[in-house]
């Protein structure tokens, strides 16, 4: 019928029978027209649906659009022009073949659809159809086979059909242009990233990064040089999406969980219980056991569980589809291989063979190459990128909950566990995603090799699987033993993590008190466990490389064995070995994988359910806070109970009160009474026990300890909102903020460190009552803003902020405070006491009632018998009217802003910590542009935390020499021996497998002597055992190296943070350090090692692959050459690139990491100003910025991958090439032999320059390692001149002219002070703020050493010993109770220097006696994290506890009662005049009448002694101390009962 429908013979199978062979013209004209047609057409409909669904709005007209369409114009015109030549030859003629009609008019009709679709992408982002580019293709390939027989037939009559020739010519020519045209990018006007506009062969190809490698290569790229990703893989996309999922998921399984509870209820109900217990055990044993329990049953509570993995595959399952077709059509291609290679061993074994048939061959082979090469590429990129989404997606989800996760929940995390959720287990599953298919693809490659295999060697292949089959429960156990090494390590890198991040916080504590030791050993003991989990999870690990190593040998050799001794005729000859080694090849790889990947899993469900517990944990309930919008009062609680942990009783009992609008309320009570949790219960921090809130409004919140962001002081003040000038200024103004800018470096655009590092307390506290004043909400929370500044700027901030004329006196406001003074002046006043109501009322009614209040106010007031007098000075109403205390005239400016001035000496304790020294241009934050000038010459410390310092170029060599040198060098000298050996082997096993498949050719199955047979055999298999064995060896001593390497390195990298200066602290982000010690750390104790290992593997297999090819066939070194040199030149280009973009990764991901501790350590204020919209999406932009650089060096690994496997493709087609050529020299097993081992070398070669790029990359980690090893260390801990035992035996302390500053480029802080402290005299240290008295304390500990001077005590100079000689023998009980998380115990005595009976006698001396002994645990308590189960007060008692314990001969105290009421006070400065009566005191303070009983008084003012004596003495002088006390109403000695 065919054969009718051309006029000729459709199909002559002579025609290929010939050296010259050709197809028919009727095939050519019909099939090979039709097939790319076919494709056109039926994919047509959907590609314009797909088109119209997608589109944008219409770009403009470009010339590569015109070209296109003209180009096609010209094919329509071509078909016309041939249609109408076949009817003028119909006229002329009788018998035109219908194919010369059907085919123009498909033609004229196909390109009109072409144009069609081509003018739809017009609408679309990227212009460019895949699917147009792969009918080029299609088209252009099955022309080419009428191209070459019309020109044939030109050749012997060229008469023949002239112009349908011309015609076809003309056409094919045509296409050919369109194809080139389809292979440019057509920039969109909606993109900036060329992704989104690739062509289908740019992007395949990856071409359209050229661009980034190129910038890479010439100089390093930073963060503006890497493309924004697209908008569906940005982080709000993704979670959104994912969301959506999450809900539902999460709901279903808290609803199995429910049905699972009750089940295990019944269960339990029908058991018998009842527990016998030894009744010998003590007391506090059963105690200690019954708290582990609780502890232990609130750890294993039960939570809902397998949701995350469901809701994480419904929102990116297009993707795994997408990435599942990829991988199958690769896993298919990659049979092909060793079928060709069989056929082309035939062919040259076959002497008769036509030469075209080898031609084809080769082609065959290296299109199966490609498109495995480019399939798998694709693959990779998918799997990648959905890898990163997913982490995106977790990262992200933490966050979220973190903000609205139960405090109950909370409780069960540390700051450094939540930090792990977010980049460890994140990580976990980002790897996961990536190699997920491997699951199913290692299973199929498997199944389809021994398929193959069987055809080759029939049954005996089953004795191969057998010994597969036994080695994977082998494997499997040893997985699963992995798994469980793998779990300790996270548990003891979490501990270690964790206690890293409170060294860091507390490390000014640790200084003080000289307790570096101590908490070295702790981190060791925990890095030691950790370790030791390393060393086995390594040696398990190479155990299991021996066996992945003997599986392919193994099962070679059985299978060979068995193949030559089950029967006589069976001998192996070229095309069975090397086709059946080539299929062995193929299954060592999925055998390789499938163990990994199943650890990888593992891996990932360890985390999994570490996520599933975070994120189904359950939310704040917030419902028993209740906000309305009509209600006659601002706050009323009514019968409220409320308490921290649901275990213990509540902290706030049954309080029933009503705030009423505008009102201020004051709360007072003693130490830990629970006036902050009343506030945190209405904040909605505590959990419910009955009763609620009602609360009309929006809140406010200045929590007791401030908490300020690492930015400018201005974006700390707004918080997010828009700026106003006039608001602005009258908050700086109100805070007593404006003094402070004038001389902080950069004013208000001044930034502050981590946790506002490098501010007072009074200022932060300051700066956080100012970010409330701006944001004009209608109810204020005050926790104690002004326990941390001094008595005078109280006044100020009293009067100017919260007071009755103050900023806030229209709004509600709710002051917890323990100055008395500003009492009169409320509206109401509530009395607590142990979280209940005592008394509420105005003051003067509840003076009246004679109640608790008045009793503890007569005991604070000056006398006795006048109540009213209590206060100070705040009857005046207009004094307070100008905030000023008009009443010293002698002062030559207001009191307020000369203090302010004073206390901006600290001017240059700001600038002390600033770390970039380039001047940044200042916005003048007061408008006034012409200051702008002068300013900028002093703006050295405006920006004071550094841009974390990150690398460029090249990893200097240096790096690798410190790893290997960690390592020992003899170690490595082994290591690589046994390696060399491996290679030695496995050359020997090929090349004695060849000559074995050469005794095919010399006997036949009736003469081969079983002798002969015997020991190919046996020599073979030891060959393969060997390598096993050397390989091992050479593992495991790696292992042992690698072990050793990771303790040095983390060793100097702890013991030099902890020598680190101050100064370093505060210049360093935290979170920068801590990543140090966990991802750095982590990278290497785990991916250096088996990147280094893979790379010497590599490296040696090819080094042995290309020996044996050029054995075989020496001409082939030749094409070594040019290769090699496109090798290296591809790799210089990637790893420059590549090695940046890692480094901008770890750079971009430090500050999601900071963030997120920042937001965890702030979250009730975010909370209580509802921002947490903000901080979402502030983060979401961070995860983005990271996001760009994982996503730029994904592509940039597909990049190198798809033109080195394209290379080594090369090396295939070239050596197949050359045996083609070279076919009448050659025998059929040297081509197997060559080819078996050629096919090998893609992989590897690719996976070479991949373990350089990693090594890089890991190495970048020893880089960072090296560079906190090298920090410039403070003087030495123990000198070599040492102090006496007993010093200092006196106390006596000598100041001689000493001199400080924080930074050599800095003024000095301290001017030349010179006085001398007698022996148990007891001084008093006052100043305005910043007038340096911080830093005379540094200066005695030596946290700042001298720029001139000296400090003697006890005739020793403290600049001659050891910092511990000098630290260790003072004691201080600082401005802030730092605590670490641990038993009290530890919490006092860290070393164990001292008994239990010591420590209780020191708990009743301060006061926490009875405290101490009420907890079940007693001294082994637990202390949270930063000690946050104690209120700030017992915090406080705590340090004055530890002084206790030393009872040294020199106490300093750091306004250490800042923060704790009246009583407490009193409590504290009665324990230190008796305990301390023998000892040298010098205090620090902001209350005058702490320090109205010491012996001699020193008044700082901008680093000097302006005035020093007994305070007889200074009362009587009118100068500076003198206006002060007065200001304090202090006129008199016995005036200081205050």
């Amino acid at each position: 019928m065919v054969d009718k429908f051309c006029n000729s013979t459709f199909w002559n199978s002579s025609l290929l029978d010939r050296p010259d062979a050709d197809l028919t013209l009727c095939f050519e004209q019909t099939v090979l027209v039709w097939i790319p047609l076919c494709f056109l057409w039926l994919l047509a409909p959907w590609q314009l649906l797909h088109g119209y669904r997608s589109r944008t709005k219409k770009s403009s007209i470009t010339k590569f659009y015109l070209a296109k369409q003209v180009l096609v114009g010209f094919l329509l015109v071509m078909a016309a022009i041939e249609l109408a030549l076949a009817f003028t030859e119909d006229s002329g003629q009788a018998t035109i073949p219908p194919v010369k009609y059907t085919n123009p008019i498909l033609y004229l009709s196909s390109w009109l659809l072409v144009l069609l679709i081509q003018h739809s992408r017009q609408w679309c982002r990227n212009k460019n159809s895949w699917f147009l580019t792969i009918f080029w293709i299609l088209s252009i390939c099955c022309s080419t086979f009428q191209f070459q027989t019309l020109i044939r037939a030109l050749i012997q009559d060229s008469s023949t059909n002239l112009a349908y020739s011309c015609l076809f010519f003309i056409s094919y020519g045509f296409q050919i242009l369109i194809l080139i045209l389809s292979a440019f990018s057509e920039k969109s006007d909606l993109s900036s990233n060329p992704l989104s506009t690739a062509s289908f062969l740019s992007s395949i190809t990856f071409s359209w990064y050229d661009s980034v490698v190129l910038k890479g290569y010439k100089q390093p790229l930073t963060h503006e040089d890497v493309w924004d990703i697209d908008e569906e893989l940005k982080t709000k996309a993704v979670v959104s999406k994912f969301e959506v999922f999450m809900t539902s998921e999460l709901q279903k399984a808290k609803r199995a969980l429910q049905r699972q509870q009750q089940k295990s209820q019944k269960n339990s109900e029908a058991m018998p219980h009842g527990l016998n217990k030894n009744q010998s055990q003590s007391q506090d044993v059963l105690v200690l056991e019954e708290a582990k329990k609780k502890k232990k049953s609130r750890t294993a509570k039960h939570f809902p569980k397998s949701w995350l993995i469901k809701a994480l595959f419904k929102t990116f399952y297009v993707v795994l589809l997408k990435s599942f077709i990829m991988k199958l059509v690769h896993d298919v291609s990659l049979f092909l291989n060793p079928q060709v290679l069989k056929w082309l061993i035939a062919f040259v074994s076959d002497k008769d063979s036509y030469v075209w048939t080898g031609y084809i061959y080769v082609i065959l082979l290296f299109v199966t190459s490609l498109l495995q090469s480019l399939c798998l590429q694709s693959y990779f990129q998918m799997c990648f990128v959905l890898g990163m989404s997913v982490r995106t997606t977790i990262m992200a989800s933490v966050y979220k909950k973190a903000l609205t996760l139960s405090n109950a929940n909370r409780k069960e995390y540390t700051i450094g566990e939540t930090v792990n959720l977010m980049s460890v287990d994140a990580q976990k599953l980002m790897d996961v995603s990536s190699y997920i298919h491997l699951l199913w693809s290692s299973v199929l490659q498997i199944a389809l090799s021994i398929l193959f295999l069987w055809q080759e060697l029939g049954p005996s292949v089953l004795a191969g699987v057998g010994v597969m089959v036994l080695l994977v429960p082998i494997n499997g156990i040893l997985v699963h033993k992995n798994r469980n090494i793998q779990f300790k390590t996270m548990k003891y890198k979490d501990k270690r993590l964790k206690l890293m991040n409170e060294i860091l916080s507390g490390i000014k504590i640790l200084k003080y008190f000289a307790w570096e030791p101590s908490f070295k050993d702790q981190i060791n003991n925990f890095r030691k466990k950790e370790l030791r989990n390393l060393l086995h999870f390594g040696q398990l690990q190479s155990v299991i490389m021996l066996f992945l190593q003997l599986a392919p040998i193994l099962v070679s050799v059985t299978t060979f064995s068995v193949y030559v001794l089950v029967d006589s005729n069976n001998i192996l000859d070229a095309e069975k070995a090397f086709t059946s080694i080539t299929l062995f090849n193929i299954l060592r790889f999925p055998l390789t994988m499938l163990p990994l990947v199943i650890s990888v899993v593992v891996q990932a469900s360890v985390s999994t359910e570490r996520l599933e517990k975070y994120l189904g944990g359950d939310d704040m309930d917030t419902s028993a806070i209740r906000h309305v919008c009509n209600f006659d009062k601002a706050v009323q609680f009514s019968e409220a109970s409320f308490t921290w942990d649901r275990d213990l009783e509540a902290t706030i009992q049954d309080v029933n009160l009503d705030i009423m609008p505008g009102q201020l309320v004051a709360v007072v009570g003693n130490v830990g009474c629970g006036k902050s949790s009343l506030l945190s219960a209405m904040l909605g921090e505590m959990e419910n026990v009955h009763g609620h809130i009602t609360i009309k409004g929006t809140t406010a919140y200045v929590p007791q300890q401030s908490w300020i962001q690492n930015g400018t002081i201005k974006e700390n003040i707004l918080f997010g909102s828009e700026f106003n000038e006039k608001r602005y200024q009258q908050v700086l103004e109100a805070c007593a903020l404006l003094s402070d800018l004038e001389v902080l470096p950069g004013g208000d655009l001044a930034e502050i460190g981590e946790k506002g590092i490098n501010l007072s307390g009074g200022q932060k506290q300051r700066i956080s009552l100012a970010r409330a004043a701006y944001q004009d909400l209608d109810i204020y929370v005050l926790d104690d803003p002004l326990s941390a500044v001094d008595a005078h700027v109280g006044k100020h901030i009293f009067n100017k902020v919260l007071g009755p004329n103050g900023l806030l006196n229209s709004k509600t406001r709710l002051l917890v405070t323990h100055s008395i003074h500003f009492l009169p002046q409320v509206d109401e006043i509530v009395v607590l006491k142990n979280g209940t109501i005592l008394e509420k009322g105005s003051y003067s009614a509840l003076l009246a009632k004679q109640g608790v209040f008045a009793k503890n106010l007569k005991t604070f007031t000056r006398h006795s018998d006048s109540e009213g007098e209590a206060t100070v000075n705040d009857g005046d109403e207009e004094d307070d009217d100008s905030g000023l205390i008009s009443s010293i005239e002698e002062f030559p400016e207001d009191a307020v802003s000369l203090s302010m001035k004073r206390e901006n000496s600290l001017h240059r304790t700001m600038s002390r910590r600033s770390s970039s020294r380039h001047l940044k241009p200042l916005k003048n934050s007061f408008g006034t542009q012409n200051a702008l000038k002068e300013e900028e010459e002093s703006v050295k410390g405006q920006k004071l935390i550094k841009k974390e310092f990150m690398e460029r170029g090249k990893v200097k060599i240096g790096n690798y020499m410190k790893y290997l040198q960690a390592m020992r060098w003899h170690s490595i000298a082994f290591i690589v021996f046994f390696y060399m050996m491996n290679s030695v082997a496995f050359i020997g096993s090929n090349l004695w497998l060849s000559a074995w498949t050469r005794d095919s050719n010399t006997f036949n199955s009736t003469n081969y002597p079983a002798s002969q047979r015997d020991m190919r055999i046996g020599v073979y298999g030891s060959l393969g055992v060997a390598q096993a064995i050397f390989v091992v060896i050479a593992s495991l001593l790696s292992v042992y190296s690698c072990n050793h390497a990771s303790k040095t390195l983390h060793g100097q990298l702890l013991i030099n943070i902890l020598h680190a200066p101050m100064s370093f602290f505060d210049t360093t982000p935290t979170g920068r350090i801590v990543n140090r010690f966990s991802g750095d750390i982590s990278t290497v104790d785990e991916s250096l090692p088996q990147t280094l290992r893979s790379w010497l593997m590599c490296f040696l297999g090819i080094v042995s692959i290309l020996v044996m090819i050029c054995m075989a066939t020496p001409v082939f070194a030749i094409i070594i050459i040019p290769l090699g040199i496109i090798y290296v030149s591809v790799q210089v280009f990637y790893v420059a690139t590549s090695r940046q973009l890692r480094r901008l990764d770890s750079v971009s991901r430090s500050p999601i990491y900071s963030h997120f501790s920042e937001t965890v350590t702030g979250l009730p204020v975010i909370r209580a100003f509802e921002s947490q919209q903000r901080f979402l999406m502030c983060n979401e932009r961070a995860i983005d910025t990271n996001q760009k650089c994982v996503f730029s060096w994904i592509i940039s690994n597909r990049w190198l991958a798809i033109r080195l496997e394209f290379v080594g493709n090369l090396v295939v087609f070239c050596s197949s090439l050359l045996m083609v050529i070279y076919k009448s020299t050659l025998t059929g097993d040297t081509v197997g032999f060559v080819l078996s081992n050629a096919l090998n070398i893609t992989q590897t070669l690719n996976w070479l320059v991949r373990m350089t790029s990693e090594t890089e990359t890991n190495i970048v980690a020893v880089e960072r390692i090296n560079e906190y090893s090298n920090v410039k260390n403070e003087a030495p801990w123990i000198s070599d001149k040492r102090p006496p035992a007993d010093w200092p035996s006196k106390g006596e302390i000598h100041f001689s002219n000493y001199q400080v500053r924080y930074r050599d480029e800095l003024d000095l802080v301290l001017k030349g002070i010179t006085c001398d402290i007698g022996s148990t005299e007891k001084i008093g240290v006052v100043g305005r703020t910043g007038a340096g008295k911080s830093s005379l304390v540094s200066c005695l500990f030596r946290i700042l050493e001298s720029a001139g001077g000296q400090i003697i005590i006890d005739g020793v100079d403290i600049a001659s010993i050891g910092l511990h000689d000098l630290r260790g023998k003072l004691t201080i009980i600082p401005q802030d109770p730092i605590l670490f998380s641990g038993s009290l115990r530890m919490n006092l005595d860290p070393f164990n220097n001292y008994s239990d009976e010591e420590i209780w006698t020191v708990l009743e001396l301060a006061h926490l006696k009875s405290f101490v002994s009420g907890l079940q645990l007693g001294l082994s308590h637990e202390v949270t994290e930063a000690g946050d189960n104690l209120s700030q007060g017992q915090k406080q008692l705590l340090c004055l506890g530890r002084a206790l314990l030393r009872k040294s001969k020199i106490l300093v105290l750091d306004e250490a009662t800042a923060a704790v009421d009246l009583e407490t006070d009193q409590l504290i400065q009665t324990t230190i005049r008796n305990e301390f009566s023998q000892s040298t005191v010098i205090t620090i303070a902001h209350r005058l009448h702490t320090i109205m009983d010491s012996n001699k008084i020193m008044v700082l003012d901008n680093g000097i002694i302006v005035e020093y004596g007994s305070p007889e003495e200074l009362l009587e002088r009118s100068g500076p101390f003198y206006f002060m006390a007065k200001e304090a109403g202090i006129e008199k000695m016995n005036d200081t009962m205050l």
